[in-house]
């Protein structure tokens, strides 16, 4: 067991591409937490999904022994987290179980959107911030000019920040230093009962359920008999652990510490993050406040392609909601898909993540229907109603107005891609709150409907800035807008998965996008299919796919032309009998990429 003065709980915050993840390579690396030949790029990325794509989708712990230069043998257990404004919720449970954070701002960038959000994050958290500027080692690093910036817009003293490159190990010693000297250390008692904080949890096929756990009081040891107090359900400890970053097995865990246990749970539902555990026989009075649940802002249904696979899927889901708490799911059925779940996320990357590690970690086909938001609705019988799916709308002579649901979003961007971002935020509907400058570049406060921005805001913010501006938002309530329901029917049949709701003004243009891109996602038959969109009863747009079609009057080698139509009359009855019965299969992928377009 670590005196308590000599451990340090830190995270790691910045946004998106800041050296999070490289920082924590280096940092295990002067620890000697892993040898050069176990060392690899990202090493706490472990996820197949976050090599792939090359950023951090789970906050990973690690715990590194430093030896400081007066002969101090200190114990830091770092937290790496990740920076996209989907894992939000990751990022402030990892600051709930430390008392620091670093805070690293890119030397030739600067403060970003999601800098500033993870930023007042930590500050709300209690927490010593330590600023960090990193890639110090490219020619574009600008030092002063950043450390100025951090002041004007955080209020954070950054004269003597710490100047690294965590790509070449430059500055490393003089951090950790930083670190043992200006971070608290946790508070705690040994004596007290045992309290601790769930922090997180993943399903292992071969040891269960493995919970990692910060110890405020008492002591965690092999064979105690533990209680977890929201689920009132008792376990007994096989396995106390760290990761160092491999999984280390240790006799105890003290106050301040962070590590993980396995005590044979079978019951997923037993292990809700932020939950409080305590000691069956001496228990804490009071239990741990628990983490804020998140609000889920995007939901879309799942199905899986096979319906025999739904079981799997079933159990599947519940493995994955253990691991990622920030993500929701009821059951659903669907006349055109069958059985399948409604799914919360807290955005379309979010969504997106989840729909590929259910088809790599456990092996399924899905389909996903259109991503939508939650409305409310307000019935004239003074009934208010929570429509989480399009397809579960009332009958509008019922309706008495609908509400849809706003968020504060806050870019930064360059001054000379300023005007466009500002026609991008004007054509979502957006109202302009705030324009102010930081340096050279502009910092734009909208309020914008989350309809507009779910679907493809994000990557043409991106491609109309060169990628240089960066975004976040918050919720910012419901306001009453006119919103009708657009439905899709192919062949005269309504497709359930690709009706949405859309602002009226907005939802010809909208449907006559959806008609046009799945003209070219869906295959061409032996008979013409007609894709139409309407409300209730009017069509509104209408594409057709061209049918295959077959030379019939190759053979005729001349005659009276009467022959000829004849051979293309006969064609044409068939066609029109194949229509009647004819079956259209929609492909997969249409269903997301059918929403991934552009208004223009």
């Amino acid at each position: 067991m670590t005196e308590l003065n000599n451990l340090r709980n830190f995270s790691i915050i910045a946004h998106i591409d800041h050296g999070k993840s490289t920082l924590a390579d280096r940092l295990i690396q002067f620890c000697g937490g892993l040898t050069q030949r176990e060392m690899k790029e990202q090493v706490l990325d472990s996820m197949q999904l976050e090599r792939e794509r090359g950023i951090t989708i789970k906050a990973q712990t690690v715990r590194l022994n430093y030896k400081s230069e007066d002969g101090n043998n200190f114990v830091l257990n770092l937290m790496d987290t990740p920076g996209h404004v989907d894992f939000a919720y990751e990022v402030s449970r990892s600051l709930a179980a430390c008392e620091g954070s670093i805070l690293i701002v890119d030397s030739t960038q600067g403060v970003e959107a999601q800098t500033l959000a993870n930023a007042y994050q930590a500050i709300n958290n209690n927490h010593e911030i330590i600023p960090v500027l990193n890639k110090i080692d490219l020619p574009s690093s600008e030092p002063t000019r950043i450390k100025n910036q951090i002041e004007e817009i955080l209020g954070i003293d950054s004269q003597d920040a710490a100047l690294i490159s965590a790509k070449t190990g430059e500055g490393i010693k003089e951090l950790l230093d930083k670190i043992v000297n200006h971070l608290p250390p946790p508070s705690g008692y040994k004596d007290k009962p045992l309290k601790c904080i769930l922090v997180d949890s993943w399903y292992d096929s071969y040891l269960g359920v493995v919970v990692l756990v910060r110890v405020i009081d008492g002591e965690l040891k092999k064979n105690q008999k533990i209680r977890f107090m929201a689920a009132g359900v008792t376990h007994t400890i096989d396995r106390v652990g760290i990761f160092s970053p491999k999984p280390e097995e240790v006799a105890s865990l003290g106050p301040g510490e962070i590590g993980f246990i396995n005590s044979g749970i079978k019951n997923v539902s037993d292990c809700k993050v932020g939950d409080t555990i305590t000691d069956d026989r001496n228990p804490t009075l009071k239990p741990f406040p628990g983490f804020k649940p998140s609000q889920p802002v995007v939901f879309c249904g799942m199905f899986p392609v096979d319906s025999d696979d739904y079981e799997h899927f079933r159990d599947s889901m519940v493995k994955l909601a253990l691991n990622d708490s920030s993500f929701s799911y009821e059951p659903e059925v669907s006349p055109a898909l069958g059985y399948g779940f409604r799914c919360g996320f807290l955005g379309l990357l979010h969504l997106e993540i989840i729909r590929d590690r259910l088809e790599i970690e456990f092996n399924l086909e899905l389909v996903t229907t259109a991503p939508s938001v939650v409305y409310k609705i307000n019935m004239k019988d003074g009934r208010i109603i929570d429509l989480h799916n399009p397809t579960d709308m009332p009958d509008p002579v019922k309706i008495n107005n609908i509400e849809e649901p706003w968020i504060k979003a806050t870019i930064i961007v360059p001054d000379e891609y300023l005007g466009t971002v500002l026609e991008l935020c004007t054509s979502k509907r957006g109202v302009q709150n705030n324009l102010s400058y930081v340096g050279s570049r502009a910092m734009i406060e909208y309020k914008l409907p989350l309809n507009e921005v779910v679907f493809d805001f994000y990557d043409r913010l991106k491609s109309i800035t060169r990628g240089y501006a960066s975004f976040d938002y918050e919720l910012a309530g419901y306001k009453v807008n006119d919103l009708v329901k657009v439905s899709v029917m192919i062949n005269g049949d309504p497709v359930d998965a690709l009706s949405l709701i859309a602002h009226r003004d907005r939802s010809q243009s909208r449907g006559r996008a959806l008609c046009e891109r799945l003209k070219d996602l869906i295959p061409r038959q032996q008979f013409k299919v007609a894709i139409q969109a309407a409300i209730g009863g009017k069509i509104i747009a209408r594409e057709t796919v061209a049918s295959f079609r077959k030379d019939v009057t190759q053979k005729l080698y001349g005659g009276d032309v009467t022959r000829k139509n004849k051979l293309l009359d006969k064609q044409k009855k068939g066609k029109k009998r194949m229509r009647q019965f004819g079956k259209v299969d929609i492909p997969q992928n249409a269903f997301l990429n059918a929403l991934k377009m552009s208004d223009n």
